[in-house]
């Protein structure tokens, strides 16, 4: 009935209401059988694994200061829960009432922990408290503000109760009356699986069709964007409950933005990634293929390599002077192509020169130069650290940037090739920053816990950043600035370690989980390139942002003052970051000494 109608599964209590009367009412359920719930072979155990979530009976209440019906819900409950795995249900379901729930997630997180028990768990938490929206109607002639009942902090106490087991998942609840927007996107950290949409909150259009209030739908695509599943809960208010679905399916399939990023990183949302070590690691035909995709990029690169040329050729000169311009870096070439289109659209002769250490990109680069390029580029198989050629740079060119900017080593390369640059010379980039902003989201936080490896440092995995496709995440606090390179560097003592303190604003309670880090740069003039939120490149995909965790997870309020160290430092063979928080609670050290990760130079 449910399959025909357009439904993929169903949420349905396993055991009968019966169960309830007769444990409150005598022991008989302990003196003769009683079948209580369905047999299991009312259906495969395949549809009972696809297509069924147990629901727990909604009477269960193991923190009732009654103490026999906690005692009589603690027996039911492991009951069900011992049933739900006999079945073999992927998901159980169940309700937080309130913020009282501790004895429930120790029971259901002892269950967890046994080897045995592989259902997950959809802990449904309304928008907005049942509570505040009847007080809210009750007081509809009172002006003064009404006491609210966050209902973030209820799944809070839970999941910390439950010590952020991977398995708790929550299915929120479309309220008829919505959250605070800051309260929607501080859900969007959390490990959302499921929105239950009732059919109470639907409205009627003119055609006779269901449809959600404008507010309602802004709810339904941001949340979607998480890949969630969708529950409709409650009795068929309208001909068909097929409508239902469709109108949801239409509202889900909005939500998917024709964005280059989104589409480019479809698949790699929330999943952990190492930096690249250029220096140390040769890259492979596909890590560079990937990279050339990006139009964005290489346009904003030609665009900035023109106005460098244009700047330093006036026109009358033109056909008396030719431009040295080094890519340093070459790889398999877009920036060779991105300057020699740059000179053909500048009208200015130009000599290119590809330098690159990676032996299997030069012979791409080769390749190339004999097809297309010819005598207008000279390729230069060495580490651009180590190539002493006699004549100097007008231009040089680099695409070094990590996506924090500097966690590639772009400082420590260009400074070592900055005595190929003319006095007059351009680098492109001229500058760059990074930017971080504090974060919350489960999700990555139970990844990093299992990122183990007995080969490292115990801490290894909470002091390692990624590269990620943030997407699960809510950010505490606008991006600031942290470190910003110059090039070329006139600094009579060039030293690339950089230390800062950085002061954020808490407005929520939230829980910080580490740090989302991102960079801006100039390339040259007013030609921007940038993944830093204020000022992202439109349409640009090659960076994802990188992630600092932390170890433990910090509980603010709002109102706190979050005080965030970070640290660059340098040896003679490798740099690393170290960061930590002073307050509100102080944090240690992360990285100390580059122990869990390094890049080497």
């Amino acid at each position: 009935m449910s399959s025909q109608a357009g439904y993929d599964f169903m949420c349905v209590p396993i055991y009968h209401p019966r169960m309830k009367r007769e444990l409150l009412v005598s022991d008989v359920h302990k003196r003769r059988p009683t079948n209580l719930t369905r047999p299991d072979f009312v259906l495969t155990s395949n549809d009972w694994n696809r297509l069924v979530v147990g629901k727990f009976s909604p009477w269960i209440d193991v923190d009732s200061p009654d103490a026999q019906i906690k005692e009589h819900s603690e027996l039911v409950l492991q009951q069900e829960m011992d049933y739900f795995s006999h079945l073999g249900l992927p998901v159980m379901m169940f309700r937080l009432k309130g913020g009282n729930h501790v004895n429930l997630a120790r029971l259901i997180y002892n269950k967890f922990t046994s080897l045995h028990f592989n259902c997950s768990a959809w802990v449904v938490v309304p928008l907005e408290s049942p509570v505040t929206t009847a007080i809210s109607y009750y007081r509809s002639d009172v002006t003064e503000e009404v006491p609210s009942e966050d209902t973030w902090e209820w799944w809070n106490v839970f999941r910390s109760v439950a010590n952020y087991n991977k398995h708790f998942n929550l299915a929120l609840e479309l309220s008829a009356d919505i959250p605070s927007t800051a309260n929607i996107e501080r859900w969007l950290g959390e490990p959302v699986k499921c929105l239950i949409v009732p059919t109470s909150i639907f409205l009627t259009n003119k055609k006779g069709y269901p449809v959600l209030s404008k507010a309602h739908q802004e709810v339904v695509k941001a949340l979607a964007k998480l890949n969630i599943q969708m529950v409709i809960q409650g009795n068929k208010r309208h001909e068909d409950m097929n409508f239902y679905v469709t109108y949801l399916d239409h509202l889900y399939k909005s939500s998917v933005s024709d964005d280059p990023l989104q589409t480019f990183g479809q698949g790699y949302e929330d999943f952990l990634q190492c930096p690249l070590q250029p220096l140390m690691d040769n890259l492979e035909s596909q890590t560079y293929e990937v990279f050339e995709k990006d139009p964005v990029k290489y346009n904003l690169y030609q665009k900035a390599i023109y106005h460098a040329m244009l700047d330093m050729v006036p026109t009358e000169l033109k056909t008396q002077k030719t431009l040295t311009v080094m890519v340093v870096g070459a790889g398999r070439g877009p920036l060779v192509r991105a300057s020699l289109n740059a000179a053909k659209l500048s009208d200015r002769n130009v000599h290119v020169y590809a330098v690159e250490k990676n032996p299997n990109a030069v012979v791409t680069l080769l390749a190339q130069k004999e097809d297309m390029w010819g005598d207008k580029v000279t390729v230069i198989s060495s580490d651009m650290r180590q190539w002493n050629p006699e004549e100097k740079a007008d231009i040089i060119v680099s695409e070094l940037l990590g996506s924090f900017g500097d966690n590639e080593l772009s400082p420590e390369c260009l400074d070592g090739v900055q005595h190929l640059l003319k006095e007059t010379g351009i680098s492109i980039p001229q500058s760059y920053t990074s930017y971080i902003s504090p974060m919350q989201s489960s999700k990555l936080h139970n990844d990093v816990n299992e990122c183990t490896d007995k080969t490292k440092h115990p801490l290894a995995h909470y002091e390692t950043p990624y590269v990620v496709n943030l997407q699960n995440i809510y950010t505490l606090a606008p991006t600031q600035s942290l470190f910003t390179f110059i090039h070329p560097n006139l600094d009579e003592v060039i030293d690339n370690r950089r230390s800062e303190k950085l002061n954020f604003e808490i407005k929520k309670n939230c829980i910080l989980h580490g740090f989302a880090g991102f960079f801006s740069c100039v390339l040259y003039k007013d030609v921007i390139m940038s993944i830093a939120p204020h000022n992202h490149s439109p349409g640009m995909f090659s960076w994802f942002p990188i992630y600092f965790p932390i170890k433990e997870p910090v509980h603010l309020r709002s109102g706190d003052k979050l005080s965030v160290y970070f640290w660059r430092l340098c040896s003679d063979k490798k740099v690393w970051y170290e960061w930590c928080i002073s307050g509100p609670v102080p944090v240690p050290v992360h990285n100390p000494g580059g122990r869990s990760y390094y890049i080497g130079l």
